[in-house]
């Protein structure tokens, strides 16, 4: 199987398997109505989604969104939710009801673990505090037997343990150490029950088991080049994709880690011999693939199949203006239907951060309010299409509002003749003719039951 980069032409053309040779990319319009993004409107939403948000409430009676504000920004540290969406874990501030003595004397902010359940019939927070405030770098981890891995710096390295609630109280189970100078824990393995870090050097990256294993962190593997990243491929907690540099610096290009293999590597996306090609997620039901790339000539969002032979899509409803767009959940239980797949994005812009709800076959991007004192970038997808985002504000300190992803339109298939108005949903890109392009080839992934790679040809949609 080879990929090639196409720009400037259009989807169509590529999946009818047309060609011709590379040419540089022009921007294509916006697919947004027009050609501009636009900010939430609660009203128009609610009104185009009343039948759709009945449904959400007869599962739970929804909070009502607000207009985003400039409060509504991303927490540090994270908020980290379990694969299977049971269990959430995240630093918090100091409660009204901590010691004065355990409240630092600078007054600095004192961190403490907190883990949210939210699988019940509705959620709840349980704090996790020891007999001294948190750093504000430690990281947490969730796992689905519901305690929460921790990792701490120390001055040789760093430390990781296991924290669970005790009646009042905490209990703190030791792992062990890792000595380096960077830990970082990577996202929740699809098992529940393991936990993985990476601790990257100027050429190599080490793959260690903090969580799961039976003697404590251990490294498993010493993985060629700068390493980063870190996305589940498989339902198993087999497969993870990493972004990796190569040692001494080059393009950065997404990469399949086989743990079963014995943390086998093989190239996983190359779009273009020279771009930046990242996963930012994977649904590993539907194989639908959140990329990052610079391939088109700059950094841009796109999408892709894996085992699919189309190419990988950037949508120009995906960079609305003024605005910075980052993917956090994708619709899980779609089999074999990628482009009907609800994705939540995380949009930053001037008045803080909102919601925007996207779907590959709608090529329409929804931004949506977002309920005050959302933990934004964090959320979770029900097999049904609905969107669970967990909050704190003053009013409550641990609160979900559901929202029901919302319908597409029926875009039209193509540009009306001169003289007619244009309803803002046409392809996004000019017609013109297709672009044939130099076969690039594509690394076999060793992905469990496909057997085609991600074709890694560009085009704008």
């Amino acid at each position: 199987m080879t990929a090639c980069a196409i720009e400037d032409g259009t989807a169509a053309a590529v999946e009818a398997g047309e060609t011709a040779e590379t040419v540089e990319t022009v921007e294509p319009g916006s697919d947004e109505p027009n050609g501009a993004a636009e900010p939430p409107d609660p009203a128009a939403d609610a009104a185009r989604n009343g039948a759709a948000g009945a449904a959400a409430e007869a599962v739970c009676p929804p909070v009502v969104p607000q207009r985003p504000t400039a409060e509504t920004v991303l927490p540090t540290p994270a908020f980290t939710i379990t694969a299977n969406g049971a269990y959430a874990a995240r630093l918090t501030a100091a409660r009204p009801e901590v010691p004065e003595n355990e409240v630092p004397e600078n007054g600095d902010t004192a961190w403490f673990p907190e883990r949210w359940t939210l699988d019940g019939p509705e959620p709840y927070a349980v704090p996790l505090p020891l007999n001294q405030p948190e750093d504000a770098g430690s990281q947490v981890l969730p796992l689905t037997d519901g305690r929460v891995l921790i990792r701490r710096r120390v001055a040789d390295g760093h430390t990781l343990s296991l924290l669970y609630p005790t009646g009042p109280g905490t209990g703190e189970l030791l792992l062990g150490a890792v000595e380096c100078d960077e830990l970082t824990l990577l996202p929740p393995s699809p098992d529940g029950v393991s936990a993985y870090a990476l601790s990257t050097g100027a050429y190599s990256t080490g793959l260690w088991l903090v969580a799961g294993g039976s003697n404590g962190p251990e490294q498993i593997a010493e993985l060629p080049g700068r390493c980063s990243g870190g996305v589940w491929l498989d339902r198993a907690g087999r497969l993870l994709a990493l972004d990796r540099e190569p040692a001494g610096g080059g393009p950065v290009k997404a990469v399949a880690v086989d743990l079963g293999r014995g943390a086998e590597m093989t190239p996983l996306l190359q779009i273009a011999p020279d771009s930046d090609d990242r996963l930012l997620l994977a649904d590993p039901d539907s194989g639908l693939l959140l990329i990052r790339s610079d391939a088109p000539g700059h950094d841009r969002l796109g999408w892709g199949v894996l085992g699919s032979c189309l190419p990988v899509r950037f949508p120009e409803c995906l960079r609305p203006a003024d605005a910075v767009v980052t993917p956090f959940a994708v619709q899980p239980g779609q089999m074999l239907m990628p482009e009907s797949c609800a994705v939540a994005l995380r949009i930053d812009g001037a008045a803080g951060s909102w919601l925007g709800v996207w779907r590959p076959a709608g090529r329409r991007l929804h931004q949506l309010p977002v309920p005050e004192g959302w933990l934004a970038g964090s959320g979770v997808w029900s097999r049904e299409g609905v969107l669970a985002l967990p909050y704190a504000n003053g009013e409550t300190a641990c609160a979900v509002a559901l929202l029901t992803a919302p319908a597409d339109e029926e875009p039209a298939a193509v540009r009306g003749p001169a003289g007619y108005p244009e309803n803002g949903m046409q392809p996004s890109g000019a017609v013109a003719p297709p672009s044939v392009c130099r076969p690039v080839p594509l690394g076999q992934a060793p992905l469990v039951g496909r057997t085609v790679p991600l074709v890694g040809r560009t085009t704008t949609d």
